[in-house]
């Protein structure tokens, strides 16, 4: 698939198939990441491949976090629909940045990485697999940075669901670029 048809026909899918992905093709969409543009080659991403017990733990401290704050509904229930998230694609890729102590490289360290995330969700669709990229506040949270491995010199920047897909996607709408383009003098 050629890069610009890729770009264009890569859609968010939430309904995948139940086998996870093999790890020599994640060990192969992880490597392509390292291609990210990034200031003085710093590599400031990291991806951590959520296994099962680690999927145990993100769920319970994702339904722990959203039972606490369920206000007027089963805790139970927002519980249970919280961690069920987490199950919606069979491969889980927690995506973290180490920024730099300068501020001005740490922002760049913060793109660099979402942008290796994004090289990973367009190699698997050009290998015909689906993903999707989430920021679920669980791991924001002490409980769930605790479940995934994320020390304090890390910042939380996507979770990456990816598998093979049990739906398809329309393209909706795109705003053309004549409507957020500016060209100076």
């Amino acid at each position: 698939m050629d890069v610009e048809k890729a770009i264009r026909s890569r859609r968010t899918i939430k309904a995948f198939e139940p086998q996870p992905l093999e790890r020599e093709t994640l060990t192969e969409l992880l490597e392509l990441a390292r291609w990210a543009p990034n200031h003085h080659l710093t590599n400031p991403w990291r991806f951590r491949v959520v296994g099962p017990q680690a999927l145990g733990r993100l769920k319970r401290a994702a339904g722990a976090l959203a039972a606490a704050e369920a206000e007027g509904a089963d805790a139970a229930e927002v519980a249970r629909a919280a961690a069920a998230k987490l199950d919606r694609a069979p491969t889980l890729v927690v995506c973290s940045v180490v920024p730099s102590a300068d501020p001005v490289e740490a922002e760049e360290d913060r793109h660099a990485t979402a942008v290796a995330a994004y090289i990973v969700l367009l190699a698997a669709h050009g290998r015909g697999l689906a993903g999707y990229w989430r920021t679920p506040a669980v791991l924001r949270s002490a409980a769930g940075r605790e479940a995934v491995g994320l020390g304090p010199e890390e910042e939380f920047v996507g979770l990456l669901h990816l598998g093979r897909a049990k739906q398809s996607a329309e393209a909706p709408d795109r705003v053309p670029a004549v409507r957020y383009t500016t060209y100076l003098d």
